[in-house]
């Protein structure tokens, strides 16, 4: 019988969704090299090797590669041109790089949606200003590079469009629009596929947005039967179109009539699933870990309504967390922060989870935790 705890994993990016990775497989008791260009980063203390180096620096990526038996990565916006070279060369890459290559262009990605049938809003290339005329509304993106609201603008009426394309670099960046989804609210589905193509899907998560940043999942989404069910099959089907190895996250839109389009798709943990790490038994980051070394997964059932607060940067300055001792006087409040020594306005520095026998009184508690638990700059 193999010790597949003496694999070893390479991870590229050591930010805070690779420190929860590495928490996970060290527990496990993985070997771990990281990759990522600030000595400080995050995963520094608890990864056994760092390589400082830029996340596209293929020399480093090479490095990385030789010491590693599998590698993974915490964030798609990295160059996935080296990363298929390796795997060509017999590296094993999980997510792959075929479907990473896809999913960050987000018109290739919409496009694989509705090759394969999966609802999406409806969407264009926009080439120029011209491809935009008579258009009365819709979101206009960029096909690569946005995250957290950045890279996107909102059409509401004719007269935005001349400002959209010019906000987003129009004429020297690849453009999109979306149809504008009149959705009630927000879910995400948190899945895990293995290697051998066996796929499980945590509780749905109901995530509520604030400048277009995540602000707040409750857990279970307050949605029926019906729809919970169809979002974790649609779910489970990008799964098998990308033949995702790991944990990826599914964004979709839920209207008032119950239609479900998927937004876009991340193919790593994502913040609307750290929910997971007090709420199920284990968490995304673990099953993440289980599939890229081809271990069984972990139950996903979810042990008691969650709600998990997005901590962002209240100003600029040295990070200092305020009001821990005044939210943990409620034994059910847990908070993770991820190691970001600056605080800026709007960065995430942290979250905190608390559970509790209803939805409803997890919302309670954590609302009342959110008035208390702030990140400031000194």
């Amino acid at each position: 019988m193999t010790d597949v705890t003496k694999k070893k994993i390479g991870i590229i990016g050591g930010g805070q969704l690779g420190k929860m990775m590495i928490l996970e497989a060290k527990r496990l008791g993985f070997y771990v090299i990281t990759l990522d260009p600030a000595p400080d980063c995050p995963s520094s203390s608890i990864s056994d090797e760092l390589i400082t180096a830029p996340l596209n620096d293929e020399r480093a990526l090479r490095e990385l590669a030789s010491k590693a038996d599998v590698i993974t990565y915490e964030w798609e916006l990295i160059n996935a041109k080296p990363l298929k070279q390796l795997e060509s060369e017999g590296v094993l890459i999980y997510p792959s790089a075929n479907s990473l290559e896809i999913i960050q262009d987000k018109f290739l990605q919409n496009t694989a949606f509705k090759n394969a049938g999966i609802p999406t809003p409806d969407f264009k290339k926009v080439h120029s200003i011209a491809d935009l005329s008579g258009v009365k509304s819709g979101m206009l993106k960029t096909t690569i590079g946005g995250y957290d609201g950045k890279g996107t603008a909102l059409i509401r009426t004719e007269a935005d469009t001349e400002a959209a394309f010019a906000a987003l670099g129009g004429g020297s960046k690849e453009l999109m629009l979306e149809e504008l989804i009149d959705f009630e609210l927000e879910i995400s589905v948190i899945a895990c596929r293995a290697i051998d193509g066996t796929c499980v899907i945590y509780p749905i998560a109901e995530n509520i947005h604030t400048d277009s940043i995540l602000d707040t999942t409750i857990v279970p989404a307050r949605i029926n039967k019906e729809i919970e069910e169809k979002a974790s099959q649609i779910a489970a089907k990008v799964m098998e179109i990308f033949e995702g190895v790991g944990t990826f996250c599914v964004e979709m839109f839920v209207t008032k009539e119950g239609k479900i389009y998927v937004n876009e798709v991340a193919p790593r943990p994502h913040n609307s699933g750290h929910y997971t790490i007090e709420g199920c038994f284990a968490n995304q980051f673990e099953n993440h870990i289980r599939a890229i070394v081809n271990l069984p997964f972990g139950s996903v059932k979810l042990k008691q309504p969650t709600v998990m607060v997005n901590l962002l940067g209240e100003s600029d300055g040295k990070a200092t967390l305020v009001g821990a001792e005044e939210a943990y006087a409620d034994p059910n409040v847990r908070i993770h922060l991820y190691g970001k020594p600056e605080s800026k306005k709007a960065r995430k520095m942290g979250h905190f989870t608390v559970i509790d026998d209803t939805v409803e009184g997890a919302v309670e508690r954590a609302e009342r935790a959110k008035k208390i638990i702030k990140v400031i700059g000194s």
